[in-house]
């Protein structure tokens, strides 16, 4: 299942996003997109509500890329295998996870995609057979019971939610380059 991600990323993903511009980051390709902005204090915050919209807006490419930084990688690698700076009392889900800086750049963006890959790519291989197969216990909330395998593809699905997200940002990339007006 590692091998899946690596290759998707490699053969897919990753030579999809060269190239990525600014404008095609922030494109809004419908009113009322989600996307990422500057917040009142001038960080990058990620447009969210909860409850989500039924159905919920259409994001943007930058949305849709630290979406999959944070939520796919990031807080993972923070909860599974971090460098101790969030209380063991957090469970995946929990914001303390999430990096102060997000990106508002394409370049940005990329390289903070990349750098939380390659994080969460290096921590799952390293990882035995039986770490794998141990359950997640507090850290992974209602996913508690699961092993890491099955966070990694089955349960909470990060390859999955990977190539998902990669998809949209691909055709995103596409519709914006032959003119689609949002």
């Amino acid at each position: 299942m590692i091998g899946q991600l690596e290759f998707y990323w490699d053969v897919h993903l990753w030579p999809r996003l060269q190239g990525l511009t600014d404008e095609e980051y922030l494109w809004e390709p419908a009113e009322g997109a989600w996307t990422v902005r500057r917040d009142s204090i001038g960080r990058i915050a990620v447009d969210h509500e909860e409850p989500v919209p039924d159905p919920p807006p259409v994001t943007t490419i930058a949305w849709r890329l630290v979406h999959i930084g944070v939520s796919c990688f990031a807080t993972r690698v923070s909860a599974f295998f971090g460098d101790g700076s969030v209380p063991d009392d957090a469970d995946m889900f929990d914001p303390r996870h999430i990096p102060a800086e997000l990106p508002g750049t394409a370049a940005d963006g990329l390289a903070f995609l990349e750098h939380w890959y390659h994080r969460w790519i290096e921590a799952i291989r390293g990882l035995s057979e039986d770490e794998l197969n141990q359950p997640l216990g507090p850290k992974g909330a209602y996913f508690a019971d699961d092993t890491m395998l099955a966070l990694i593809a089955l349960i909470a699905h990060v390859n999955r939610e990977t190539i998902h997200h990669g998809a949209e940002i691909s055709l995103l990339r596409d519709l914006h380059r032959a003119g689609v007006a949002g």
